[in-house]
């Protein structure tokens, strides 16, 4: 394990970008020909500082801003390394890309392909068309199998079981995996997959700091140990500094750290987004957030083309979905949270990547790391993120690759304006937002509410996701890294309420000692609030009727007075335990059912060993029924 002082540093990057040929002849006349038709004429600083280096044998630590090129930076080594290294053993791995989220490793491997599509070797494996010479393609060219070839394959949890992966593994022979996490592991335990000295050259871990956190450490030290440790390894990101302690624990061997940075107007200090991002803040009640929200999308001097939304939880995403569209309809809502199923999820994606007029994409924090997507214009924080780091990258989506961004940060008045002092500290400053002009007076803000309470009077089941929604929202804020200045006590909560639109302040802790009043001051009536669902209000009916009849006949609900709990709780958790009998019985019936179907595949001689072994197995089931059965006489002295 090399020591933090052992880190061979190297300034940050100011030079202008050289051209590719400059690397001539470390690269591949292919790369650089795939590379002029991808559009890139010139590298940017962190592909000009990071390729030599990678190319020579260098393990490498990356912090460089967002939208810089990262992806290119360590892509085009690590192919130039597995095409020199030559044709590997079957089942053996060459190289290894960990991503913390499916979308980014997507996205790579959308890269890769790219480049791939050039290399005719490559692209003949694959199945990619080939790009240079589109003779060769009707030809369906081969290649002898000692020809080298980059061999990717793309390892998500969700789409695939791990059994099916390791089918494709066994199949395919690739030698270079691009995985998340947790289903890397999976692969990498089994006995056939191989990744020797001889063979491993590079480990690529994109957004480092982030798969360093708690939730991936304990998978990336079980991963490491399955790697040889003479590797290339380089970590990339746009915080990485902030984990520069734990990176050189991951096993890197004297690691070069290169620091890509943008400088400030002012010249004064290294700011970590890119020059072509605007990083502005906007104070606002919070009842004025949501029409300054929709009166920043509205009066920009050119719509944009696609705008990012962050909010702070999955449910908060769920909630808005269905208010969004209405209050924006000019643009088109795509939700997108960790909890979507990863169908969903790929199919929101898409969606937004792929359209073609005005879209929002409102999500969590899922989509704030490493993701390129094309033409995003604004980046909107209705919620700062409970990791200050992320705001980086939230803030990142915008404003790549020299494209004009914008990303507004919305705070309340208070102590919440300590986050823009905590921000500059950072090295993430940030600036009042003066363009588009904003102005929210009280009357905006009511309309807006009384829209939003609209929307949710219309379907019981809006109103259940709000107040989940509002919920999780409180607790999120309880849970901020900078608790010194988001701090529950300080909320507004009836400002708070109008601003959801809520119909009342739902029942929680956090408003037992508050005296203002819970209703809102709007005229609601539970009982007659009914679900757009016919089905499911017909439920709800039938449930309050008979309700109303145990009360009629005095059977009054009353609270358990030790466990706090109401009686028609414990009515459905007998309904559980019911429910969970039944599906006790299908379970069984299920393996019953693959008993028989198994067993009707077996030949005679199998069937024979199967009647000999049940045979065994009653035998010591009958002498363990006859010890249970005999007269305890105490222990032996």
């Amino acid at each position: 394990m090399a020591p933090e002082q052992n880190l061979e540093p190297v300034k940050p990057v100011k030079s202008a970008p050289r051209a590719w040929e400059a690397l001539t002849p470390s690269l591949s006349q292919w790369i650089l020909d795939a590379i002029s038709a991808m559009g890139f004429s010139k590298m940017t600083p962190v592909q000009a500082s990071t390729l030599p280096l990678f190319l020579s044998n260098k393990d490498v630590v990356v912090e460089a801003v967002t939208g810089s090129g990262k992806t290119l930076a360590f892509l085009i080594p690590l192919i130039e390394r597995l095409l020199r290294a030559g044709s590997l053993k079957k089942h053996h791995v060459g190289a290894i890309i960990i991503s913390p989220t499916r979308e980014l490793a997507t996205q790579i491997h959308s890269v890769l392909l790219s480049l791939l599509a050039f290399h005719a070797p490559s692209a003949s494996v694959i199945k990619l068309p080939v790009e240079d010479d589109m003779e060769a393609e009707l030809e369906k060219p081969t290649f002898p199998a000692s020809t080298p070839k980059v061999v990717p394959q793309l390892l998500l949890g969700g789409n695939t079981t791990p059994a099916q992966d390791l089918s494709s593994f066994l199949r395919g022979s690739p030698n270079l995996l691009i995985a998340t996490p947790g289903r890397l592991l999976e692969l990498l335990s089994s006995p056939h997959v191989h990744c020797p000295q001889s063979s491993f050259e590079v480990l690529v871990l994109d957004e480092a700091d982030r798969l360093l956190d708690l939730g991936f450490k304990d998978d990336l030290q079980k991963i490491l140990q399955r790697l040889p440790k003479q590797r290339r390894t380089g970590l990339f990101s746009a915080s990485v500094s902030e984990a520069v302690d734990q990176i050189v624990r991951v096993g890197l061997r004297n690691p070069v750290r290169i620091a890509v940075k943008v400088k400030s107007a002012s010249g004064a200090a290294d700011k970590r987004t890119p020059a072509s991002l605007q990083m502005s803040y906007l104070i606002t009640p919070p009842r004025h957030k949501i029409p300054a929200l929709i009166s920043i999308l509205n009066n920009l001097a050119r719509t944009p083309q696609k705008s990012i939304v962050y909010l702070s939880t999955c449910a908060g995403v769920d909630y808005f979905q269905h208010i969004f569209p209405t209050l924006l309809p000019n643009f088109t809502i795509v939700p997108l949270h960790g909890k979507h199923p990863p169908q969903v999820r790929h199919k929101n994606f898409t969606k937004f990547v792929d359209s073609i007029t005005p879209s929002i994409l409102l999500t969590t924090d899922v989509a704030a790391r490493g993701l390129d997507i094309p033409s995003v214009d604004l980046v909107l924080q209705i919620d700062p993120p409970s990791d200050p780091k992320t705001f980086i990258h939230r803030s990142g989506r915008a404003g790549r690759a020299g494209r004009r961004g914008l990303a507004v940060a919305f705070l309340t008045p208070g102590r919440e304006e300590d986050y823009i002092d905590f921000l500059t500290v950072r090295q993430t400053p940030i600036s009042p937002l003066l363009t588009p002009a904003i102005s929210i007076s009280d009357a905006d803000a009511e309309i807006t509410t009384q829209r939003i309470r609209e929307l949710v009077r219309v379907d019981r089941a809006i109103w259940d996701k709000q107040n989940r929604a509002f919920v999780s929202w409180v607790q999120a804020y309880s849970k901020h890294t900078a608790s010194s200045i988001f701090r529950v006590a300080d909320l507004q909560w009836g400002e708070l309420g109008h601003a959801w639109g809520l119909l009342k302040l739902p029942k929680m802790p956090e408003l037992k000692k508050w005296e203002g009043d819970k209703t809102l001051g709007v005229d609601f009536e539970m009982d007659t609030f009914p679900y757009k669902d016919k089905k499911r209000e017909a439920a709800r009916l039938e449930e309050l009727e008979q309700r109303r009849a145990e009360r009629a006949e005095g059977q009054v609900v009353v609270r358990e007075k030790r466990k706090g709990k109401m009686n028609r709780e414990e009515k459905a958790w007998t309904q559980k335990k019911d429910q969970k009998a039944l599906r006790e019985v299908r379970r069984e019936k299920k393996e019953t059912k693959r008993e028989k179907e198994r067993v009707s595949k077996l030949g005679p001689e199998e069937r024979e060993k199967e009647a000999e072994l049940r045979k065994m197995i009653e035998t010591v089931r009958e002498r363990t029924k006859l010890d249970e059965e005999e007269e305890f006489k105490g222990f032996s002295d």
